[in-house]
This record gives C-alpha cells, structure tokens and sequence, in this order.
C-alpha cells in the first residue's frame, strides 16, 4: 500500500526495519546490500562536504519548459521516476495520511489497537483479519491507472525511461503497462504472495490470492496451512533486495530525476534524491514542496536534498500542482499531450471492456471496477516510516 500509494508500513521507519528471526532467510545478502547502500551514501556525503563532483547547470532555465527543453534536446536518455501515493489519489485509492480521508483516518472499524498495527508483520500473524478486510477494498482490480502512470509508460516508449522507483503496492504501474525490470517496487506489491512460514515460502500468483480474498477466506498454504502474505512490505520486514542493488547502478547513470506524488519522509527511499549526480537535474510534481535539504545539514556542508528557492539552486523544479496536471503540462511542452490523452481514453476503454465481460450484464463486482488496486497503500519498511 502506499502513501495512498506510498506504503503504510511506518511509512516513515519501515526501512530500518529488521525481519524477524524466522523472516531472516536471506540474509546476508540483503545486510550487504544495505551496508554497501550506507556506504554509498557516505560517501556521497563527504563528496559534497568536500566540494567534490561536477555541479554544472544542465537545464537553461529552472522552470518545467526548462525541463521540457532538455528532455527534447536529445541529452536526455536516462530518466529515473520516483513515485508515491500522490499518482493513485485520482484513482480514487485514499493515501495514508490525510486527516479526514486519508487510509489511517478510516480504519476504527476493525478494532486495531492502533492504525499502523495493521501493516504490521507481528499483528499480522495473529489477527490476520483486518488486513484481509482492507485488502477486500483496495484490491488491485478496482482502480484504474492515472494520467501520470501513463505517462511514466510513455516516457518508456520513447526509450528515455531507465526505471520508475516506487512507493505504491497497488500494482498501477504495471497495468499501464511497465514489466517488471522497468520497476522497482521499493515496498513490495500485491503481484505475487507467499506463505509465511521460512522454511516452506511457497509462492502464489495475484489470481490466487485475489481467489481467496474475495471468497472471505484467510489465505492458508496449501503446503503447510501457514498464513500466505501479499508481497507487500510490513513494518519489521526488509526492503526487497533488488531495491538496493538496483539503485547502485542506476542513478549514478540518470540524466533526470522526475520525483511525483510522494512527501519524500519515509526512509530509505526519500535519500534517493541524493543519490544522482550533482549535475543531473530533478523535477518535483507535486501539491507541495517536499525533499528539500535540511538547513543544518547544509551549514554542515553536507547537500543533497532538493533546493528550489535559494540563490545556489540550479538544477531543481517544484510544479505545484496534482501529479495528473503536471504531467500534462510537461506532456504539453514535450509535444506529447495529444497522445498522451489518446492513450488513457484507449486503455480505460480496453479495462472497462474486459471488466463487463468479466461481470455478467457489464455490472462490475467489487475486484473488477478498473484495473488495478491492489490497495495504493504501500505499508512501508520501519525505515521508510
């Protein structure tokens, strides 16, 4: 799940998060990968305190035309997008956040002692109910993908996307069409699932799950009769690995950072932003302001968080505006907006097809609405919140 999309899992600790003993299959693989991410980040740290690296002013004005400019300049080959629950409001899937609408705001019927313990891996495996419930009404086949998450495909088509970085557990992404090494899905997803119990982890398919969810069944292992789990992240579980692995290649390679629908607090995710060159510049859609570098950090010497407003600022772009809006906009300045609102009429069209003859008489059951809501709600890592 996500912020709405941006996972619930503290979204703001889950990162840190250590798996429980029994969760703990892997993993030195994964304890390497975060200690060389950490490292990574240190280094970038002392690089910027010691004025080392390339700063360079990449676009000729710090405005979305600016960016719109240097995308169709040709220099630009390797876009990386890094998004939240912000991209699936207008899908109708709720973030986590939002005092009256938000998904934490709206869960006093199912009894939790508090709102985070239902993406939490301890209270899962002994009330595992209310997140089933949810489940039952954020499932993926509920919502259909936004005008931003087709153009994130878009931006695929015309070979310039190197990989989108997600929050969101609702499987949008790969409805509008991105596969899976076009993505990084930093908490997890409903794609897949697998049993709980470490020595079985015996995997199902999103049919399967879907199967039992909506039949008003907890889903045991048809192995070992253990709990089976979305692969979502919870809180006091890790990061998938291919996060961190993945982020080691690619945004040392990005040319442009696109950052959308995400308040930028939850850990590690949030320190991407830090992690491109100095040079690369990077475009915040967004209702508000966020990312931006800790003023004590930077006495310190130490840079990386976006800076929009000071007088150093030279490479970052804050378009206040829903995600929707702003990606129209840009698709506008690209020469793309025609297209771009072709291809959602077109692909809405085909996801209402197949749903009416899914659901005799065209009516849509409670899975069938749209294309995929597999519960924007990312439940994120301990790091994350």
């Amino acid at each position: 799940m996500s912020e709405p999309s941006e996972s619930p899992k503290k979204e703001e600790q889950e990162e840190q998060a250590t798996a429980e003993p029994e969760d703990q299959s892997d993993d030195s693989s994964e304890d390497e990968a975060t200690g060389e991410a950490d490292m990574d980040f240190l280094r970038g740290l002392f690089s910027s305190a010691l004025g080392l690296g390339s700063s360079e002013k990449v676009l000729d004005e710090l405005t979305l035309e600016g960016v719109a400019r240097y995308i169709n300049s040709g220099k630009c080959k390797n876009i990386i997008c890094m998004v939240g629950a912000g991209i699936s409001t207008s899908a109708g899937i709720p973030d986590f956040r939002s005092p009256e609408t938000g998904l934490y705001a709206n869960l006093q019927k199912y009894n939790l002692p508090y709102p985070e313990a239902i993406f939490q891996i301890d209270y899962f495996k002994k009330h595992p109910e209310p997140f089933f419930a949810l489940a039952r009404e954020l499932y993926p086949g509920q919502f259909k993908p936004t005008i931003c998450h087709y153009f994130i495909k878009m931006l695929k088509d015309k070979g310039v996307l190197r990989r989108c970085y997600t929050q969101n557990i609702d499987t949008l992404e790969r409805v509008a069409g991105l596969e899976g090494d076009d993505l990084i899905e930093a908490h997890g997803t409903f794609y897949t699932s697998h049993c709980v119990k470490f020595l079985c982890k015996k995997e199902y398919n999103l049919d399967w799950m879907k199967e039992k969810i909506f039949s008003d069944e907890i889903p045991k292992c048809e192995k070992c009769s253990s709990l089976v789990k979305p692969d979502i992240v919870f809180f006091g579980e890790n990061l998938p690995t291919r996060f961190f692995t993945s982020m080691k290649m690619d945004f040392p390679r990005c040319d442009l950072l696109i950052v959308m629908g995400t308040s930028l607090q939850v850990q590690p995710f949030a320190s991407l932003v830090s992690r491109v060159s100095k040079s690369c510049p990077r475009l915040l859609i967004n209702m508000e302001k966020t990312g931006q570098a800790d003023p004590m950090l930077g006495l310190l010497g130490f840079g990386g968080g976006m800076d929009f407003d000071s007088d150093k600022a030279y490479r970052d772009v804050a378009q206040i505006s829903t995600c929707d809006d702003g990606c129209l906009a840009l698709a506008d300045l690209l020469g793309w907006k025609v297209e771009l609102e072709e291809l959602v009429k077109k692909e809405h069209a085909r996801i209402d097809s197949e749903d009416n003859q899914e659901s005799p008489g065209g009516s849509k059951g409670a899975a069938g609405k749209g294309a995929s809501a597999s519960a924007s709600a990312e439940p994120k890592s301990k790091a994350e919140e």
